[in-house]
């Protein structure tokens, strides 16, 4: 009686954790106290799960943290911010995995204990099928994010018929293990499906759809995880999961609402291939204006208020020090600095929130789309750093745009744009930027960490 009131009393305390650190996630100064809280609610969790009575022995479990730990920790403490998207994909794929073996492990010793209850059937079946989806599903999003696979959609005829298909499959097969829990080869067979239906649906998602990806599969692997909770009869499990599964759906909801379009047109829009012909403006005829180091220099150090807007560039060329080092020398010389945050900029949610708070730019200093995009206009200078769809003029301009009708930000309407940029290469989308070509756009090619840090020996000259 007193161990179930202790793992009882650790699971509501636990709950109260994870609910109040998803609350804390909210808002960007408190997301650190959120994480410790989350981190706290896990490890009651955990202990509480510990001295459950039916754990018989402690050796495996032992192993399992010591091996669990092993992992974790340099994925946490030493994979670097460009890489933050696909340790997340890594990240779901772990739990999903983790997930649907319990599942698997549970429908065996039921199965061989005198059958499975059909209610307990539906849980174990939405928690495989959910679970093995999000475990290939995972895998190819880091294959995209890593560049093993194309980051391209990847798509042939008939595709949407043959994905639908094979999910609308498992999804029957699950209704049939209800009525016939009996029957296991249609409960692999169904896993099997459901692991194929994770390959196919991410395949031809392209890499600007990613951010929408990520945390649609973080949706799944909390649901798996909460049926899971049913199947077990483990009440964290339950409300941790639809925490985080309905947290991640609304969050998917958000993402899809940022890029003014539907869930299907995101599954199955194929988004990111190559324009087709004739379809959107095209570049011909157009220039764009170089500018030295130097000259860009000039432009910043004098400038009243300087906007500068991050993108997936800026992640990769590990640049957000040196941008808080340019922007503490423009306020030094009384100018002011502000950051124009979108909501799907980078390849994953609050991918450049992130990075700039581990340069330990203050968050008073970011602002959301909707908060900084009346304030381009009074900008002098707006600094658009591997940006690129998502200051596309296109979005508001080109009905014949694929990306037409997406809120952008109004780095055009600065009364300077400086582009840092390796190239003049497409974005995630495959198109032409127009801001590029914009009368009051000038463009400072090179790595941009390195164009950067020769703005701030400019600045210093001043």
């Amino acid at each position: 009686m007193v161990r179930e009131l202790f793992i009882q009393g650790t699971y509501l305390l636990s709950s109260v954790l994870f609910i109040l650190g998803l609350r804390s996630l909210t808002k960007t100064d408190e997301a650190r106290r959120g994480m410790n809280l989350a981190a706290l609610g896990m490890l009651l969790a955990i202990v509480g799960t510990l001295v459950h009575q039916d754990i018989v022995r402690y050796d495996w479990i032992i192993a399992g943290l010591v091996v669990g730990t092993l992992i974790g920790y340099p994925m946490g403490m030493y994979v670097p911010m460009t890489a933050m998207p696909q340790r997340i994909a890594i990240s779901h794929l772990f739990g999903a995995l983790a997930a649907t073996l319990v599942g698997i492990a549970e429908y065996w010793n039921l199965s061989h204990a005198g059958g499975v209850p059909r209610g307990t059937m539906a849980a174990l079946g939405f928690e495989v099928l959910f679970g093995s989806l999000t475990i290939t599903g995972s895998f190819m999003a880091f294959g995209k994010l890593q560049e093993i696979l194309p980051g391209r959609p990847v798509t042939y005829p008939g595709q949407n018929a043959v994905n639908l298909t094979i999910f609308f499959s498992t999804v029957g097969m699950l209704g049939y293990l209800v009525l016939h829990p009996e029957n296991s080869t249609i409960f692999y067979l169904m896993v099997v499906l459901s692991l194929l239906s994770g390959i196919f649906m991410v395949l031809p998602i392209g890499g600007a759809d990613m951010p929408v990806v990520i945390s649609l599969l973080n949706s799944y692997a909390g649901l798996a995880s909460s049926a899971t909770g049913f199947a077990i009869g483990n009440n964290v499990l339950i409300i941790a999961g639809a925490l985080d599964g309905a947290s991640g759906f609304l969050l998917s909801m958000l993402m899809s609402k940022a890029m003014n379009r539907s869930f299907g047109n995101i599954l199955f829009g194929a988004f990111g291939a190559p324009a087709a012909s004739g379809g959107g403006r095209t570049s011909v005829g157009l220039t764009t204006k170089s500018i030295s180091a130097e000259d860009a220099a000039m432009q910043i150090g004098y400038a009243g208020l300087v906007i500068v807007v991050p993108g997936y560039g800026l992640a990769v060329s590990q640049a957000q020090h040196i941008v808080r080092e340019l922007a503490d020398l423009v306020e030094k010389r009384g100018g002011e600095v502000k950051y124009a945050i979108h909501p799907v900029a980078g390849r994953m949610p609050g991918h450049m929130n992130v990075l700039l708070a581990e340069a330990n730019i203050p968050y008073d200093k970011l602002y959301d789309m909707d908060e900084i995009n009346d304030q381009f206009a009074q900008a002098d200078v707006a600094i658009v750093i591997g940006a690129n769809d998502v200051v596309n003029p296109a979005a508001r301009n080109d009905k014949g745009s694929p990306i037409y009708g997406m809120p952008i930000l109004n780095a055009d309407q600065a009364k300077s744009v400086i582009v840092l940029k390796r190239s003049m290469n497409p974005g995630f989308a495959g198109i032409e930027n127009e801001l590029f070509y914009d009368p009051r756009t000038s463009m400072l090619f090179g790595d941009a960490k390195a164009s950067l840090s020769k703005l701030v020996a400019e600045i210093k000259t001043l």
